[in-house]
């Protein structure tokens, strides 16, 4: 997946003769901080909601004011994880996509990365997660799997975060059971820290909401 294909149709850019209420108007319908400004087809620079209210005077068109403007974009032949990065790092709600003539194709938003994180994770099949904690030295793919599948459970996705001052590795499995009591003993006996587990569809969504922000700022690392 490529930042091309998950480019928004709905969300206008502004021009320089906009207004910054034009503006707020348009944050406050999408339920973003950010918008494109864009000449013709010549991307300006990234304004936000702070950037209008410093002006102090949202009735006059954008292109009036002296704005020192963020230029961040990724091209349409990027990586989604690329995008997800950048995203991360400026703590973007609108990632401008400019194609290889540098000419503006699009925003991609961050409820769109997440709607995409959701599929490849399998997150929207049913199921339950296992957290795990090991360190980087015993950390191996090919024993966990296997634990996983001798209780006859398939692993439908994992990913691996470091949590912040910590020297170890949080592997996070979702698989397609909810009865986890024998996976996770089997874990304990090869000596895994299970830290958590999650069964029920409410603690799903609350679990995938604060993982998202570990996901963030792991590959941001």
């Amino acid at each position: 997946m490529v930042a091309g294909d998950l480019i928004s149709q709905n969300i206008p850019p502004l021009k320089t003769s906009d207004t910054g209420q034009t503006a707020l108007n348009l944050m406050e319908i999408f339920r973003i901080s950010h918008l494109p400004i864009v000449n013709s087809q010549d991307f300006l620079g990234l304004i936000s909601d702070s950037d209008i209210y410093d002006m102090n005077q949202p009735e006059e068109p954008i292109g009036n004011h002296e704005l020192t403007l963020l230029k961040p974009y990724v091209t349409t032949e990027q990586q989604f994880f690329e995008v997800i990065g950048l995203a991360s790092r400026l703590k973007l709600t609108v990632i401008p996509v400019l194609d290889n003539n540098n000419h503006y194709k699009g925003v991609i938003t961050t409820t769109d990365l997440i709607r995409h994180i959701a599929g490849i994770s399998s997150m929207e099949q049913p199921g339950g997660i296992i957290v795990l904690e090991t360190t980087e030295r015993d950390y191996s793919l090919s024993q966990i799997a296997q634990i996983v599948e001798s209780n006859n459970i398939k692993v439908l996705s994992m990913y691996i975060t470091s949590p912040v001052e910590s020297t170890k590795l949080e592997v996070t499995l979702k698989v397609n059971s909810t009865d986890l009591v024998s996976v996770i003993r089997t874990f304990e006996r090869y000596n895994y820290d299970v830290k958590t587990w999650v069964t029920t569809d409410d603690s799903l969504d609350r679990f995938y909401s604060e993982r998202f922000d570990l996901l963030m700022k792991y590959l941001n690392m």
